[in-house]
């Protein structure tokens, strides 16, 4: 069986984030034909600018559009900061307007935060803009994310190993 290639990118640039830890349950949680590759370098995307969006953008960029390009489905597990999604993601994603290499790409979208549903808002209606394949099921907001997974990145409430179980299930079934 082809393994399916998954692109996970954390939307926290901190080292071991929640956002991390989640995604790194998600990758051992996973069917064992998905691979999945955590992108954790959203702090070496330069600064967008579209005068630099042309036929010749950054390496990073390149390399960047190049892996979404490549994989069969994406992950973004980010926080929410002062009720957005955090500068590094939103930069990241504008790099990708001009492009259509998330048009028809099957995603999953969550935010875990403290409060998250405004930055969970905005990165659904971001990806619609970006054409990215997802719906209800293959989207989660987990409010209260520090209380709910603990320092080695053990989920510790049960609720959320549920809703993360359900999130993997049905992401798992857009590739059937």
């Amino acid at each position: 069986m082809k393994a399916i290639k998954i692109f996970a990118i954390t939307g926290s640039t901190r080292k071991n984030s929640s956002n991390f830890k989640i995604l790194k349950h998600i990758s051992a949680h996973i069917k064992p034909n998905f691979e999945v590759e955590i992108f954790e370098d959203l702090d070496r995307i330069p600064h967008f600018n579209p005068d630099l969006d042309t036929e010749n953008p950054p390496e990073e960029i390149r390399l960047f559009r190049n892996k979404i390009m490549e994989v069969d489905g994406i992950i973004i597990c980010t926080p929410e900061y002062v009720f957005s999604l955090p500068g590094s993601l939103k930069n990241a994603l504008e790099w990708c307007v001009s492009t259509t290499i998330f048009s028809n790409k099957k995603v999953g979208l969550i935010t875990a935060s403290a409060s998250g549903e405004m930055g969970h808002e905005q990165l659904l209606l971001i990806m619609k803009t970006l054409e990215a394949k997802f719906d209800d099921n293959t989207q989660l907001l987990i409010q209260g994310i520090r209380g709910k997974i603990d320092a080695e990145g053990k989920i510790i409430n049960e609720e959320t190993e549920v809703a993360l179980q359900n999130f993997i299930n049905n992401f798992e079934n857009q590739f059937l």
